[in-house]
């Protein structure tokens, strides 16, 4: 038998499982998603500071740990997809959210660049086990209809999660760095529990196909690697909220304060209109129609970017790029889910996230670089351009992609 038809066999052949279960599993993912955002931003966005303030590492080589948590991570995600498809989506989360404490529980004793590199090396192998299985189970746990409701509550609970972590984190970091990392894993540790106890286990297949099989299949369906290309344009212009727009921030306002301001309004605009907007929309438009809408709102207000004089026109085309974003993140993990197959989940949502490992690895290489270039010869409206150009494309390919993955 085939391996295309080993999956079509599986997919038959898989119980459906009842509502209250898949109720259950849904309510757990919400409060396994907000400690796993919590922690996460509770910690990671006062490594580089600790780092290079207390321990005296350089800039840049705090950068390369940064840069290999996020490539591994990213990277390594279609493994931790495909041994979720052998051996279940319930153990590789279990196993992925106790690597990434122990991970950040090692950021507390990290004291040279070696240490460092180990302890980022632990997080980002956890996130890669993690990752993939957790949007597997949400996945699972859903249908086309309560889809991209979920996926906009999911959002909130992270937007909440998000504003609050940096928080806890800061606070705690008046008392010690290694107070911060330890309760960054005391979440994932947490999260060991709520999954191991709470989540229902995932129906599987009898008789499932080897891991490359499923990653073949999915390299060859057409309409999923098409999104995945053209998402990565997207993350391209995506990331440059944590690159390049910080800088332009800082230069605007005089100093550091307008950068903390751009991501509390970011953050607050997540927090109040992520569900609302969505509610409103999704009776009268698909995901993927939403998906287009948002991504041309964040093209049009990058490219505003390099026409503003001052940091309210700043401020007001990071709104209008906020909003893009909201209309973004759960329409495309929608998509995303809609066009993979349901036998092999695990494995298609990891090959998903190459779109972020390149498309976001791109963008923040080419964004250090345009700006430097825009600086040198006066050319100020150069890097929103190209990033609001890269975003024009990817809502040209995703208007005309297909909507869903048919069904035999």
């Amino acid at each position: 038998m085939s391996v295309d038809a080993r999956i079509e066999s599986a997919a038959a052949a898989a119980a459906p499982m009842a509502d209250s279960r898949r109720r259950l599993g849904l309510n757990v993912l919400l409060v396994y998603t907000f400690f796993m955002v919590a922690g996460f931003a509770m910690l990671m966005p006062l490594v580089a500071v600790h780092f290079v303030k207390n321990v005296g590492l350089g800039v840049a080589a705090v950068g390369v740990a940064l840069a290999l948590r996020q490539v591994m991570q990213q990277g390594l995600a279609i493994g931790g997809g495909m041994l979720a498809d052998r051996y279940g989506v319930k153990t590789m989360m279990c196993l992925g959210v106790l690597l990434r404490a122990v991970g950040f529980s090692a950021l507390a004793f990290a004291g040279d660049l070696p240490l460092l590199l180990v302890a980022m090396a632990l997080s980002a192998l956890g996130g890669a086990l993690f990752e993939a299985p957790y949007q597997a189970a949400i996945a699972a746990l859903t249908d086309e209809n309560d889809r991209p409701r979920y996926y906009a509550l999911s959002n909130w609970v992270s937007g909440v999660a998000t504003t609050l972590g940096p928080l806890i984190g800061v606070a705690l970091l008046r008392f010690d760095f290694q107070w911060v990392c330890h309760a960054a894993a005391a979440c994932f540790a947490l999260n060991f529990l709520i999954v191991w106890r709470g989540l229902p286990s995932m129906p599987a297949p009898a008789r499932p196909p080897s891991m490359l099989g499923n990653v073949a299949v999915a390299v060859r369906d057409s309409p999923f690697m098409q999104l995945v290309l053209l998402l990565m344009l997207y993350w391209c212009m995506a990331v440059q909220l944590n690159l390049s727009f910080p800088l332009l921030a800082e230069r605007l306002s005089g100093g550091m304060d307008g950068v903390g301001i751009m991501f509390a309004l970011s953050a607050a605009l997540t927090v109040v209109l992520q569900v609302p907007l969505l509610r409103v929309l999704t009776p009268r438009m698909t995901p993927g129609r939403i998906l287009v809408a948002g991504v041309l709102l964040m093209s049009a207000s990058t490219a505003g970017l390099g026409f503003v004089g001052g940091f309210a026109g700043f401020l007001a085309c990071i709104a209008l790029f906020s909003i893009g974003a909201i209309l973004t993140r759960p329409t495309q993990q929608t998509l995303i889910a809609s066009l993979s197959n349901k036998a092999a989940l695990g494995t298609y949502l990891g090959v998903s996230s190459i779109s972020l490992a390149i498309g976001g690895g791109v963008g923040n290489v080419a964004g250090g670089w345009l700006v430097d270039i825009a600086v040198a010869r006066d050319w100020p409206h150069l890097p929103w351009l190209v990033f609001a150009s890269l975003g024009a494309l990817c809502a040209i390919g995703l208007w005309r992609q297909p909507q869903s993955r048919p069904e035999a």
